[in-house]
């Protein structure tokens, strides 16, 4: 299941920008200019294909650096991958101890059966991830002076360099002026890296050796510069084809297999996501939207937008064309499928994700929001599926971030009786990235007055206090992630919703403030997460405030009656007792 973007959460990508391709992590070199080298490897393509499978919304973030180059099953995916990459791995089989006198050889990285006859997409990310691989590697190599695998390395990697050159010219039309210029640089750099490291392998004074490293680290720079501007042209050159195509076609089929193209290739990171939106892709895909004829390809269209829209550059193009009236239209069309309006509604949880500074500047926007919000709790209301719940309360939660009007707007369509109902249907909310979105409205709403009654009302302190016990089912990180933000977010609630005296009274009816004491004191139960104890301390003084009988005389000493940053270190210190 997908899973949209978590509220407040940063997002995985650094500020700033190291060229095209991204940052995944910085590896110092130990010489003279190893800053340059290092720059290098933070420009190249490291991180090309570094987003998490499904949108863009799943902003849990999974980190990975998986190759996702067309849509297929997990089998055909795996086939695929084998080819790119093998472990030369050659063993004894009576003593099991590796031939190779490099112990810690690493596989080598091979390109086998290449991409079909005219398709140079793939082979554009098929080279072009192994190329990023290799020089990264290369500078792992040669931070470590392993100058045989530096230049044994540095001949394959010329190699890989040649044959995207010469394969990429010989599936494409004529390439620019600009393009050929690129290339001749990088493979003059690929042979200068070759030669040198050669010469390194029969020096052995350190002196020497230590400036002939720095010469080396300068020439990776460049090579990796190079190759940045080399996939940058060639990769927007295609999204050109493919939006051209796009805007051209009036042939369904013909629209879908390029949609599908485009679609694919925001897979492959936020690089890609930034030149599909300045070259017009949104325009596009936004036409597809406004057109009766192709109503089939609403929600592929819609997805693909929703992926794109994870950059400003998607944002902005958004704003130009009007996208958020045809998002309303599309929402409040009752002829619509469920599957189109839940496609529609990632769209929204997409431009109004907090992580994103742009949307606070999305003016049209506001004029729609009422139709928008009505539209998204009627979703909510009918969801067939826990996925178009989630993706319908996940744009409801960002909402309530983007303005203070949306809470008052959610409380008169009586979206609190709608999502606590939903609670109690496991076909809606199953998982805790569900119960994250429900309890963010929630703890956003209840800083208006009238929301408390509404919460009695519909026994919503209950649901609270059970959120404050929510357990991954899974263990994965994402998962005990999403659980640590619904004890967060439930004991916020609490605390907010306690300045009402009849809500405190139910809470500690409810032994609310036991809970509260057990996740203070026990790190364990809220996975040791210093924002769950800070959520759980403010909470559980408000209820003293109210209702300080229930409390025992050694809880109110060390949780209430100190400085809450001196309970906050006393409960961040503690060890479990296993007796």
């Amino acid at each position: 299941m997908r899973r949209p973007p978590s509220n407040g959460e940063a997002a995985s990508e650094g500020p700033g920008g190291w060229g095209l391709w991204g940052v995944q992590e910085s590896r110092r070199l130990c010489c003279a200019g190893h800053h340059r080298c290092e720059q290098a490897l933070l420009q190249i393509g490291i991180n090309m294909m570094a987003l998490p499978g499904g949108r863009h919304l799943d902003s849990i973030t999974l980190p990975g650096q998986r190759l996702h180059l067309m849509q297929v099953d997990s089998v055909q995916r795996w086939m695929e991958d084998l080819k790119l990459m093998t472990e030369c791995e050659c063993m004894c089989v009576l003593q099991a101890k590796p031939i190779s006198l490099e112990e810690d050889a690493q596989g080598d990285l091979i390109l086998a059966g290449g991409p079909g006859p005219g398709d140079p997409l793939q082979l554009l990310l098929k080279r072009g991830w192994v190329i990023s691989t290799e020089l990264r590697r290369i500078g792992q190599k040669l931070a470590q002076d392993r100058w045989a695998r530096v230049h044994s390395m540095s001949v394959r990697l010329t190699c890989h360099a040649r044959s995207m050159v010469s394969e990429y010219s010989a599936v494409s039309r004529n390439s620019s002026k600009e393009m050929g210029q690129i290339e001749k640089l990088l493979m003059e750099k690929c042979s200068e890296l070759s030669a040198v490291t050669e010469r390194c392998l029969q020096v052995e004074n350190e002196h020497v050796l230590k400036s002939m490293k720095a010469c080396v680290s300068e020439t990776l720079s460049m090579l990796g510069q190079h190759f940045g501007q080399l996939l940058e042209l060639a990769l927007t050159r295609e999204v050109q084809a493919l939006v051209r195509k796009i805007d051209a076609s009036d042939n369904i089929y013909t629209t879908e297999s390029t949609t599908g193209n485009l679609f694919s290739l925001t897979q492959e990171g936020a690089p890609l996501c930034r030149i599909i939106a300045k070259e017009g892709g949104v325009v596009a895909l936004f036409k597809i939207c406004r057109q009766d004829t192709f109503r089939c390809l609403y929600p592929q269209a819609l997805r693909t937008l929703a992926s794109i829209c994870c950059v400003e550059e998607g944002v902005h193009q958004l704003e130009k064309v009007d996208g958020v009236l045809c998002l309303a239209d599309i929402l409040t069309d009752d002829s619509h499928s469920e599957a189109t309006r839940a496609e529609a509604a990632a769209v929204v949880a997409q431009v109004t994700s907090p992580h994103l500074p742009v949307t606070q500047h999305l003016s049209s926007f506001m004029e729609s929001m009422e139709e928008i919000v009505t539209a998204l709790i009627k979703l909510c209301q009918e969801a067939s599926s826990g996925e178009v719940f989630l993706l319908a309360s996940a744009a409801l939660a960002n909402i309530t971030f983007f303005d203070t009007m949306a809470c008052e707007m959610l409380l008169q369509l009586n979206a609190i009786r709608v999502l606590l109902e939903a609670c109690s249907d496991k076909q809606r909310v199953d998982t805790p990235y569900t119960r994250d979105q429900i309890v963010t409205i929630l703890a956003n709403m209840s800083v208006l007055e009238q929301c408390a009654s509404d919460i009695i009302q519909e026994n919503g302190v209950q649901l609270i206090m059970g959120m404050l016990s929510e357990k991954p089912r899974s263990g994965t990180p994402a998962e005990v992630a999403a659980c640590e933000r619904v004890q967060q977010k439930a004991a916020v609630t609490l605390a907010r919703l306690s300045r009402d005296p009849d809500v405190a009274r139910e809470a500690v009816r409810l032994s609310c403030m036991s809970r509260l004491i057990e996740l203070c004191r026990s790190p364990s139960e809220r996975n040791s997460s210093d924002a769950v104890l800070v959520a759980c301390l403010a909470a559980l003084r408000r209820l003293a405030g109210v209702c300080p009988e229930g409390l025992q005389d050694s809880d109110f000493q060390q949780l209430v009656q100190p400085r809450l940053v001196d309970s906050f270190l006393l409960c961040s210190n503690m060890e479990e007792s296993f007796v």
